[in-house]
């Protein structure tokens, strides 16, 4: 007679030392934790102005097809990408948001113990997948509101690190470097490492933000996305560009049947409708300016952003930035912000509809006055916190 004993999962040591977590809290659960929905939901940095028109026609066709497995060479969309980018479908990777390519990257790259190089608060789902094969993550800080090339630099030369994370422009600050400081950066670059340049926000930047670095430049891969401009974030359709043998390799790990039929008919149309794009360009760029707008009405300040949010000074530290944070979202309007200092000082609000940023403008100044009146005691000075002359300065910090 045997005796049952109680089953535990087997994981590897590597896993079981991982914290069971995920790198962003989704509004829907915090939706369910309240009880009620928010009214704006402006924290995921999506695109409320939604995909083409005929992106939504050419899914809602697909979706009659869902009984069929998606074609797992993404054939069609690697072509039309390759042809969007003058380059061969060879340079050309696709996969389930740059979320997934990271994760197929990191396993293809990196083993445990290996040293990878990013910036302090920057993109944490990298960090995650780096975290989960064992990598080791070396952080190094942002100068003024911009991630720094050269420190990053350094560090990859100390650490000989197997890869270098930057994202032109920055999430979550919204600052951006000319594409001619990333080319520099790329010449740079130490000995057998590779720079992971995250491009998710390029389409909303200014001209000559994209570096112009060749496709089958080995030391460069670069990751977009159909999420940010093309207004697809439900979709989960990213892709890479790179050097042909490095883009052969993703064949070794990826899920070949990731991407889903509607998925990939969808990608397809929307990059067929650059005018789509350049209206939700314009819709991105005049919401910015009234985000501005707000902010500067309430005593923050709005920095400077190459992307589809702004990033708003609060001029405290973290604490209090994270008082108006809770405010909003009590408020009901979902809001994020940087999770380091002395970035934390600010929030973080997603460009939305005229109904969306009328709500927030209406949350805000109740959420700043709890917020300043829970500080106000601690304040030698007597200057309230969201007043001061720390936000100002910020906002001046040299643009790369």
């Amino acid at each position: 007679m045997t005796t049952a004993r109680p089953t535990t999962a087997r994981l590897t040591p590597l896993v079981a030392s991982l914290p069971a977590t995920v790198p962003f809290v989704g509004p829907e659960t915090q939706e369910r934790a309240r009880g009620r929905r928010f009214v704006a939901r402006l924290g995921a940095n999506e695109s409320v102005f939604g995909p083409s028109p005929r992106a939504i026609e050419a899914m809602a066709a697909a979706a009659r097809e869902a009984w069929m497995y998606g074609d797992p060479e993404n054939h069609d969309l690697r072509a039309a990408l390759a042809a969007h980018h003058g380059t061969s479908p060879a340079h050309v990777a696709v996969g389930e948001g740059i979320d997934g390519l990271l994760g197929y990257l990191v396993r293809m790259t990196v083993s445990p113990g290996d040293a990878v190089v990013t910036s302090e608060g920057a993109y944490p789902t990298f960090n995650f997948h780096v975290a989960g094969f064992g990598g080791a993550l070396h952080k190094v800080p942002y100068l003024g509101d911009h991630e720094d090339p050269g420190a990053l630099l350094d560090r990859a030369a100390l650490t000989g690190a197997r890869l270098v994370y930057i994202a032109n422009p920055d999430n979550p600050m919204g600052s951006h470097h000319p594409g001619a400081a990333i080319e520099r950066m790329v010449e740079r670059l130490p000995e057998g490492c590779l720079l992971i340049l995250d491009e998710a926000y390029v389409e909303l930047a200014p001209e000559g933000t994209a570096a112009s670095v060749a496709p089958d430049d080995p030391r460069v891969i670069r990751m977009r996305t159909f999420s940010k401009g093309y207004g697809m974030a439900g979709a989960r359709v990213g892709y890479a560009i790179g050097a042909a043998p490095l883009i052969a390799a993703f064949d070794r790990v990826r899920n070949h049947f990731g991407m889903t039929r509607m998925a990939q008919a969808g990608a397809l149309a929307a990059l067929a409708d650059q005018d789509w794009l350049a209206e939700v360009q314009a819709r991105v760029a005049a919401a910015r300016g009234e985000l501005a707008r707000i902010a500067r009405a309430n005593g923050l300040v709005p920095l400077p952003s190459a992307t589809n949010f702004v990033t708003m000074d609060c001029g405290a530290d973290g604490a209090f930035a994270r008082a108006v944070l809770a405010g909003l979202v009590a408020r009901d309007v979902f809001v994020r912000m940087p999770f380091a200092p002395p970035q934390d000082r600010c929030i973080r609000v997603s460009c939305g509809t005229a109904a969306d940023l009328a709500a927030f403008a209406a949350a805000l100044p109740g959420a700043l006055d709890e917020a300043r009146g829970s500080a106000a005691g601690a304040s030698p000075s007597g200057e309230l916190p969201g007043q001061g002359r720390r936000g100002r300065v910020s906002a001046k910090q040299p643009r790369g």
